[in-house]
Parts: structure tokens; sequence; C-alpha cells
């Protein structure tokens, strides 16, 4: 699927006209395909202090970038307390910051990677692989799901 350049409606690949407008594809105009990899990081694993896992999310990032991965998905619990752990608000904030700078993409909190998020519809768009992803409309709120 991409989207036609004229009228936005989304056309199979396979097409050569647009059935919305009418307009003739050039095949040249269409999106390279975009390789993916997709990893997922536990950062709680050991239970560990929020600098522990702060630690390990800087290190995975770096190891994503360097390692072409495309989504990353951290695992950071939502804490006991029933209002959310010290590492998840931690890690979202980190995450917050490295999205304001630029060095990563998307940040989308787990209990909003869904189907029906306007984020999310322009994510299996492009990464059609994530629509079997066992996290996807879960709610789960304890991970964070980063596009780099």
């Amino acid at each position: 699927m991409y989207d036609c350049h004229v009228c936005g409606n989304e056309i199979e690949k396979s097409r050569v006209v647009c059935p919305f407008c009418g307009n003739q594809v050039d095949r040249s105009e269409l999106p390279a395909s975009r390789d993916f990899a997709h990893k997922t990081v536990n950062l709680e694993r050991g239970r560990p202090v929020a600098e522990v896992a702060l630690r390990r999310m800087s290190e995975a990032l770096k190891e994503a970038h360097r390692s072409g991965i495309t989504v990353l998905t951290f695992i950071h619990g939502y804490g006991s307390s029933g209002k959310g752990g010290v590492i998840r608000s931690e890690c979202r904030k980190n995450l917050e910051y490295l999205k304001s700078k630029g060095t990563i993409g998307e940040v989308i909190a787990g209990e909003d990677y869904c189907k029906r998020s306007g984020v999310v519809k322009g994510l299996l768009r492009r990464y059609p692989q994530l629509a079997s992803d066992r996290n996807l409309s879960a709610g789960n709120r304890g991970i964070t799901v980063i596009v780099l």
C-alpha cells in the first residue's frame, strides 16, 4: 500500500491507476520498500533500580541505531503502587526528551499503542509487520514503543 500523491488515498502497490482519482501512477514515485527490524528490550529484568534500567535503555538505543533496528519495544513495567513506577516514568521522560532533540522518532505509550491511534495507523502503513505484534491494542501500560 502507498498513498496517491494526487488525492492522498491508499492504493494497493499492484495498481497502476488510482481507483479514487484516476491518476496514472508513475512507478518511479513509489516509496522504496523499507527495511524493518523490531526488538524488545526488558528493562525490568532482575528488578533493577531506575538508574540501572535507564543505563540499559541508553545502551539499547545506541545498539539499535548501530544495527539498523527500526522499532524498539521497552518493557519497563507499570510498578506495584498502582499509579506507575519510577522506572516507567523516568524512561518515558528520557524518551520524550530524546524525541524533542530528534535523536529518536515516535514515542508511543503502551496504553496508546492501538490500531485506532493516528500515529499507530501511520506506523502500520509503514511497517505492516507490526500488525502481528502481541502488544498492539493490548493496553499494556508497562511498555513503550519507540520508532527510530
